[in-house]
């Protein structure tokens, strides 16, 4: 799913979607970073390392955070210690949730997809395919 939206998004239920979250800011071009998990024991979450360095990626902020969101569970977030980040268009700080789920619904977003490194990294090969497994689960037994 792409996740890009912003202010002038006529698609109010996918802001929703995204736990409220709207496009505010990116760092560019795809660098790589250092994420860190914040929940080590979600199906999603569960084989990757409490911390580690992600493949090349363009990493989006977004306003408000998904975080602020009572409905949103986030996974795995962009280490602080990463800032500043970027070269052209840089992340200077703040909150960045890079995967996460909405408990409204069977989703995850997961923020790796920019790059010619996309699929070059086991750790966050599997995070993907244990998010795929996780909606999946989660849509034929009617869960959230």
């Amino acid at each position: 799913m792409a996740g890009y939206n912003d202010k002038t998004t006529n698609w109010p239920w996918f802001v929703d979607f995204l736990g409220g979250a709207v496009f505010y800011t990116n760092s560019w071009p795809p660098v790589a970073a250092r994420l860190v998990v914040d929940d080590t024991s979600h199906p999603v979450t569960q084989r990757v390392p409490p911390a580690y360095a992600s493949p090349v990626n363009e990493w989006y902020q977004w306003k408000p955070s998904p975080r602020e969101n009572k409905n949103v569970k986030v996974l795995v977030t962009l280490d602080p210690m990463n800032y500043p980040l970027g070269i052209k268009d840089i992340l200077t700080g703040g909150d960045t949730p890079v995967v996460w789920t909405n408990t409204k619904y069977d989703m995850i977003y997961i923020n790796m997809g920019h790059g010619d490194q996309v699929m070059t990294d086991y750790i966050q090969n599997n995070m993907i395919t244990d998010g795929l497994m996780w909606v999946g689960r989660n849509a034929s037994q009617g869960k959230k």
